[in-house]
């Protein structure tokens, strides 16, 4: 857990949204008080029911989050230790994750992993 939220910072770098949490929970964004990003967990304070814990697992932004982190991964080594802080994560949170996540993730994986194999083997070519 802690390796991939030391890596993400979702409370600093994650911006959620009113309109995002509404979606999730499927409300109108009226019922919404407030949305506190807090270290590991989104607080929402709802007018018609009280106060919400939401992990941050659980929302889109998590996932585009994950995704930007494999996207921008320099070598295949890098790829190879984020590959294992997110199986990880996924195993022990299972739960907290979508199979539809899982699946987009895996597929980033595959095709992050496919261009720095081919980046790695034009440049052995090359030299």
């Amino acid at each position: 857990m802690i390796a991939l939220f030391r890596r993400i910072q979702p409370s600093k770098k994650l911006r959620i949204t009113v309109r995002s949490i509404a979606q999730f929970l499927k409300i109108n964004q009226n019922l919404i008080k407030r949305v506190e990003s807090w270290a590991y967990v989104v607080f929402v304070h709802r007018r018609d029911k009280g106060g919400l814990f939401i992990s941050y697992r659980r929302l889109e932004e998590w996932q585009n989050a994950i995704a930007h982190q494999i996207q921008t991964c320099p070598t295949l080594s890098q790829l190879s230790q984020l590959k294992t802080s997110i199986q990880y994560d996924t195993r022990k949170f299972k739960k907290q994750y979508l199979q539809k996540t899982l699946d987009f993730l895996n597929q980033m994986c595959i095709e992050r992993q496919d261009v720095l194999e081919m980046c790695e083997s034009s440049n052995s070519i090359a030299s």
